[in-house]
């Protein structure tokens, strides 16, 4: 072979490459130079925050969607009570593990996150059947942490590892290094404190601003931001909450619970998702009686085979007890053709329905116009002028301007999930009350809660505040072994007060205002009184104020947790658990 063939075929001697490599090298950098020009940069900063963003605001909206979910299962307050410290912890792990994270799952944070919101609402029912063995107290702490926490966790590092290359080279280190934790965190609470308000105020209203409706948009907007083959796993939870899952508001899925309850004895006659909680009315066809029931709690009900009564027969003495307020003995007595009632809280309508009967003009505050939908079809609520459908606080303030003194009784009568809204109990409300009583009205409270923690007290030293002249009653018997073995006292008291110091006296009831009613003719005699002592009895002096309600709410979530256990002995666990 020639010589210079030999040559001509030898390979490439190390220098050789070193150099091209090298030259290549030079290329690329003089490309990526070329392109890196600040408007390139400023765009790629965008789009790295447009995403960080997206994923964080729908993080903040799911924070919201995930109590509702739990709520009628355990009622808001039990729902709430670890929500915040899982999600805080669940951030704080997947921003400080988001690279040992990366490495440990197969793919990214991001591409993993629409597979764990997917699978949410199926767990959610599966853990939904075990509500009573798992408590008010770790059941929504276990769900959270199997839906919530690893939807945190996976959101955090996804924003982590988008933003480790995105800092502000402008800012020094250490306010570029502590910025984006700072600020995906305040845009968070930011979006979750606002996407709360937003859906508080428009539940119901179409599909997707239900329960379910809200987690399969959110699962389908993540999906739409990590478009990936592993999505596929997630079609079978997706396949399991449109198709079995009897919490969507479908009518298949409505029709397959109503199927499975009838099998049990009872009958949902209706469900709505609303501005105060998830509403349905169901009527157990055993033992005869029909409910309304609002998340975890009852909003009232009465008996379907006690026939004959002017009104309906109520399930609970309270609403018969809060009628004695016309029973009120007053020096000019008013008859009831003459008289005015406003009742704050709708519920079944048990009390202004009696008032009606008896010819009173009775106007009612309802926030809920689901409540009143509900109580006008199932029901019969009577009725003589059209309710307000507006928020108690903001309307009887209004009215206390422009027409003081019309009422001759007030009831107040608003509860719900084991706590009272501590709005309707403030100083403030009651003044309000006051104004709008005639000189000689009586106004009568429904106080639902746990008389072995100081809040009874708080609120009965409010309500002393404005009107000096006070009687209380219970709806039932103090039963001290009860109370020894539990150390819980949760029953209905009713607060009955006067604005002026004249003594407060109530005269015998007959037979027209027991209205054909058992209930009425037990409850109206008003048995078991409460001595002021006994309310008055605590060293405390303070009171609630709309600025300074956090004198109670520190209460809430052991009164909750005791009225959870007493709604789950009026109503079986499978109804609370399958909405």
């Amino acid at each position: 072979m020639p010589k210079e063939t030999e040559q001509r075929q030898a390979p490439p001697s190390a220098d050789d490459s070193s150099a091209a490599r090298f030259e290549q090298d030079l290329q690329d950098l003089a490309s990526k130079a070329k392109n890196d020009t600040f408007i390139n940069r400023s765009l790629h900063l965008l789009s790295v925050y447009a995403r960080v963003g997206f994923l964080l605001a729908l993080l903040g909206v799911y924070s919201n969607v995930s109590q509702l979910n739990l709520s009628p299962v355990y009622g808001s307050i039990p729902a709430s009570i670890y929500h915040g410290k899982l999600l805080m912890t669940g951030c704080f792990v997947g921003w400080a593990t988001n690279v040992a994270l990366c490495q440990f799952l197969p793919i990214k944070a991001s591409q993993a996150i629409p597979i764990v919101a997917l699978y949410a609402p199926a767990v959610q029912c599966f853990l939904f059947r075990y509500s009573g063995l798992l408590g008010a107290q770790w059941g929504p702490v276990i769900t959270e942490g199997l839906t919530l926490f690893p939807l945190a966790v996976l959101t955090a590092a996804a924003a982590a590892d988008e933003l480790e290359n995105a800092r502000l080279s402008m800012l020094p280190r250490a306010i570029a290094d502590a910025a984006p934790g700072v600020g995906s965190w305040g845009l968070l609470k930011l979006v979750e404190q606002h996407s709360g308000k937003h859906l508080q105020a428009n539940m119901g209203r179409m599909i997707v601003y239900t329960r379910l409706g809200l987690e399969l948009m959110l699962g389908a907007l993540h999906a739409v931001v990590a478009r990936s083959r592993y999505l596929v796993y997630a079609v079978p939870p997706l396949l399991h909450t449109i198709l079995v899952n009897p919490h969507v508001s479908s009518p298949a899925a409505t029709g397959a619970l109503v199927s499975s309850m009838m099998s049990d004895g009872w009958l949902l006659l209706d469900r709505r998702e609303s501005v105060t909680g998830y509403l349905s009315v169901v009527q157990n066809m055993n033992e005869g009686f029909r409910a309304m029931r609002c998340d975890h709690s009852l909003l009232g009900g009465h008996w379907t085979h006690v026939d004959g009564g002017k009104v309906l027969e109520p399930i609970y003495g309270v609403f018969a007890m809060l009628e004695a307020v016309r029973m009120a003995e007053s020096e000019t007595p008013v008859a009831d053709k003459d008289a005015h009632a406003l009742v704050v809280g709708l519920g079944v309508g048990t009390t202004p329905s009696a008032f009606v009967t008896h010819g009173i003009n009775t106007t009612v505050v309802e926030i809920d116009p689901v409540v009143y939908e509900f109580a006008s079809k199932y029901f019969d609520v009577k009725e003589n002028n059209r309710p307000v459908l507006e928020d108690a606080v903001s309307y009887t303030a209004a009215l206390a301007k422009t027409a003081p003194e019309t009422f001759d009784y007030i009831v107040h009568d608003v509860f719900t999930g084991g706590a009272e809204p501590v709005q309707l109990f403030t100083l403030e409300f009651f003044e309000g009350l006051r104004a709008l009583l005639k000189r000689d009205g009586v106004v009568a409270i429904n106080y639902a809660g746990d008389l072995v923690l100081p809040t009874p007290r708080v609120i009965y030293r409010t309500i002393k505040q404005v009107f000096p002249t006070c009687r209380t009653f219970r709806e039932s018997a103090r039963d001290d072994e009860e109370i020894k073995a539990t150390g819980v006292d949760f029953t209905n008291l009713v607060f009955f007060c006067k604005r002026t110091k004249a003594p407060l006296t109530f005269r015998k009831p007959t037979a027209s205002d027991y209205l054909q009613s058992a209930a009425r003719e037990e409850f109206l005699q008003l048995r078991h009184e409460v001595s002021e002592d006994d309310l008055l009895s605590s060293n405390d002096t303070s009171i609630l104020r709309s600025n300074g309600t956090s004198v109670v709410v520190k209460w809430h979530e052991q009164s909750a947790l005791g009225h959870w256990a007493i709604m789950r002995s009026a109503l079986p666990a499978k109804l609370w658990e399958e909405w």
